[in-house]
């Protein structure tokens, strides 16, 4: 195999590197976060005033410290991670507020004061995040004097249940980004699919390699769909604007949980594809059915956002099922060809359950072999 030329791979990383700084993908990427953007502002602001006027607290940066940090960008904002992530920040200002009072505040004492709270944290938590809030809020308390003891840490306490309360009251729309997430699953599965539709259509090993690729790149959106999922899903347990989208989790769980499968038995399909093609003949069969799989999947993007479309998807996908016998699509073909179209059959069943049909009817669509 040639080794890939210096200058492709230059201006493939330059046309990527344009992508990400265009003006629509940044555009995008600030309506991405508003949301979240929403969320910090309005807990930060409100633990903030309330440490200053209410509690009387001169300079409460704690507050709004401990709320951004825990709060943050990033997509998993469910109660739990944002739960963890105050307790970090708060064990690290407990530790500093300590150390205060025995020893002061000094050099050495900041060096004790991050190696405790690192070790505490991490004690307490496996998760690096975890032990690094913890340390950022310890080393805050150390450089900025205070004269009353343990003020920081009734502002850090403020600010954690802010992010909390406003993780319930204001949430960032979590069903649309679970929505978002789906379409991105399903749009990769329709690519790697075609792949091998083209490498059956014309023999083509160099392109069912590309679309095992592709089936096997898979994984990474799937991971993030779940991750996107189980945040929604637990925002929607303690939210009271959000509570009555709690069965729509649930059905979006039970879409991925198949596509998942889907996707699986579609990795196996594209290792039989690979094999198939050494002999570089074509099989329009195969690659019709295939080919039909494809354009049922192509309704389930509808069915994300939409449950009325359950109904056609699963007829869509029916229709193809039903014809999956192998002795009779394949008569002539050697087994191997015929292990092809029945590894299309749980690939059906999945698709069909995907779309909202038990498992039971999904296997009796299917032709008795």
């Amino acid at each position: 195999m040639s080794a890939p030329d210096p200058q492709t791979s230059s201006v493939a990383v330059r046309t990527g590197w344009r992508a990400r700084l265009s003006p629509r993908r940044r555009i995008e990427r600030v309506r991405e976060s508003a949301g979240a953007v929403a969320q910090i502002v309005i807990a930060a602001t409100a633990a903030f005033a309330f440490a200053h006027y209410v509690l009387g607290h001169a300079a409460p940066l704690l507050a709004a410290t401990v709320t951004v940090s825990s709060l943050g960008l990033v997509r998993d904002a469910r109660p739990r991670r944002v739960l963890e992530t105050v307790i970090g920040m708060i064990v690290g200002i407990l530790v500093a507020e300590l150390i205060v009072l025995i020893a002061g505040i000094g050099w050495w004492q900041l060096a004790i004061t991050l190696a405790v709270s690192l070790v505490v944290a991490r004690f307490l938590n496996d998760q690096p995040g975890f032990a690094i809030a913890a340390a950022i809020q310890a080393a805050i308390v150390m450089v900025i004097p205070e004269s009353v003891p343990f003020l920081r840490l009734v502002d850090g306490i403020v600010g954690g249940v802010a992010a909390l309360l406003v993780t319930a009251l204001v949430p960032r729309s979590p069903l649309r980004q679970v929505a978002q997430e789906g379409a991105v699953v399903l749009a990769a599965f329709d690519d790697a699919v075609l792949t091998l539709v083209q490498a059956l259509r014309a023999g083509d090993r160099r392109r069912a390699e590309r679309g095992l690729e592709k089936a096997r790149a898979l994984q990474g959106p799937l991971d993030a769909w779940r991750e996107s999922i189980e945040s929604g899903a637990a925002i929607a347990r303690i939210s009271p604007f959000l509570h009555r989208q709690r069965s729509e989790f649930d059905r979006q769980e039970r879409v991925r949980t198949h596509l998942d499968l889907a996707t699986r038995n579609l990795r196996v399909i594209a290792r039989r594809v690979v094999y198939l093609c050494d002999d570089g003949a074509p099989r329009p069969v195969a690659a019709d059915l295939l080919d039909e799989l494809a354009a049922a999947a192509r309704l389930l993007p509808d069915v994300l956002v939409d449950i009325s479309y359950e109904p056609v998807a699963r007829e869509a996908v029916r229709s193809v099922a039903t014809r999956l016998d192998p002795a009779a699509l394949a008569a002539g073909r050697s087994s191997v060809d015929q292990n092809l179209i029945g590894a299309f059959r749980p690939l059906a069943v999945d698709l069909m359950t995907a779309a909202g049909m038990t498992a039971a009817d999904a296997r009796a669509a299917l032709p008795r072999v």
